[in-house]
């Protein structure tokens, strides 16, 4: 970034640490968590790193964007791991793949032609997908914890009656955390101190680079396109007036995955889901980041072992996520082709992000070539009186 333009962001975007930050700070745990805690369970990577870099990265983006920019898991990445049966060193290779691209994405013009090009009802339809599976992601959560869903959702109402009648600010998400970990407290006790170990290096082989790419890289790549970088750089504008480069977006998501899944973190971008979820409780500056960050590092320090996480509650994860999707879809909703939008969202449900992506770029393009030509038959009349 220019030095001219970081000093216009500090001036614009003061770094704020109030109750309004602490609570959006908390917004996106629910996305992020359940992830983690799936990937470190099926792999044998160190929840504890994983924390650390996530804390780290948090940091650095608050800084740096000065805005509620979020670290998350890349989604479709974390979907594979989960499902598969994937080694530490095909993951570490997946990250190093997708960190090289899209540090290179960030240099040239090649990113600015892809937000040139890629029309905003596209990533609009990206936004609406996103916010249907969040919805989905949360019945699972749900179900394993209706009472508690029941709970956090009334919550979450009561406070955004209050903080627009009464001007307070919405702290809703950290009542839905704090209780939940008391609640988890009272019922499984105090967990005790766990303390980062050693860090162990992680060197793909040359046979972990070809199932990395065609297994995790390339669905992953379009939605990180799509969601990470042109989602969010327009949610930017949505929430705030203000863009946010896709160049640099896509600078920081290469630069934080080769400088971490080395060392046991796992693949990491930014996310459009991520941001509205942390505006949504609160967040307003980079504060909110640095706030999360902190919170992660401390956690991944002397904390992070699975029994201190597993206190929370999954229902009160699935409210989270069900205003979270609501706060993504509304944004979606803000779409000049209902059709391409609505197409997108659909098939992001049925057939995944990145096909889902493809096909509504196609339909974006297609539609109004083909009503150009049907307004044009239409004009003509018919058959001998044009």
């Amino acid at each position: 970034m220019e030095p001219d333009e970081m000093t216009q962001i500090e001036d614009k975007n003061p770094l704020c640490f109030n109750l309004s930050e602490l609570a959006g700070s908390f917004g996106d745990y629910g996305t992020i968590i359940p992830l983690v805690l799936a990937m470190a369970a099926v792999s044998d990577l160190d929840i504890s790193y994983i924390f650390l870099f996530f804390g780290i990265w948090f940091a650095i983006t608050g800084l740096y964007y000065r805005l509620p920019i979020p670290i998350e898991p890349m989604k479709a990445v974390a979907v594979i791991v989960i499902a598969g049966t994937l080694t530490t060193g095909e993951i570490a290779a997946s990250g190093l793949i997708l960190g090289l691209i899209f540090l290179m994405l960030g240099f040239g013009a090649v990113m600015t032609v892809l937000d040139r090009w890629i029309p905003r009802n596209v990533i609009r339809g990206i936004q609406l997908g996103l916010a249907l599976l969040l919805l989905r992601s949360s019945a699972t959560f749900i179900t394993g914890d209706p009472a508690f869903f029941i709970l956090g959702v009334a919550i979450i109402v009561l406070f955004f009656f209050l903080a627009r009648r009464l001007s307070i600010p919405d702290i809703s998400a950290l009542i839905v955390i704090a209780l939940a970990a008391v609640i988890g407290i009272v019922k499984l006790g105090l967990p005790g101190l766990h303390f980062i170990g050693p860090p162990h290096l992680i060197v793909p082989g040359l046979e972990d680079y070809g199932r990395a790419l065609t297994d995790l890289v390339v669905p992953q790549f379009g939605l990180t396109i799509a969601n990470s970088i042109l989602a969010t750089a327009l949610l930017s504008i949505d929430l705030f007036s203000r863009e946010t480069s896709p160049k640099y977006l896509s600078r920081t998501i290469g630069l934080m995955n080769l400088t971490t899944v080395p060392f046991g973190g796992i693949p990491m971008c930014h996310g459009a889901g991520g941001y509205a979820a942390q505006y949504r409780f609160g967040a307003r500056t980079g504060g909110a980041n640095i706030i999360a960050g902190a919170i992660f590092v401390v956690f991944a320090l002397f904390f992070a072992s699975p029994e201190i996480l597993t206190l929370i509650s999954p229902g009160f994860y699935g409210a989270l996520l069900v205003f979270v999707a609501i706060e993504l879809g509304r944004h979606g909703l803000r779409t000049d082709s209902y059709a391409v939008t609505f197409l997108i969202a659909v098939l992001a449900l049925i057939s995944g992000m990145t096909i889902a992506f493809l096909i509504g770029l196609v339909a974006a393009y297609l539609l109004p070539w083909l009503e150009k030509k049907y307004r044009g038959k239409a004009a003509q009349g018919p058959l001998g009186q044009d």
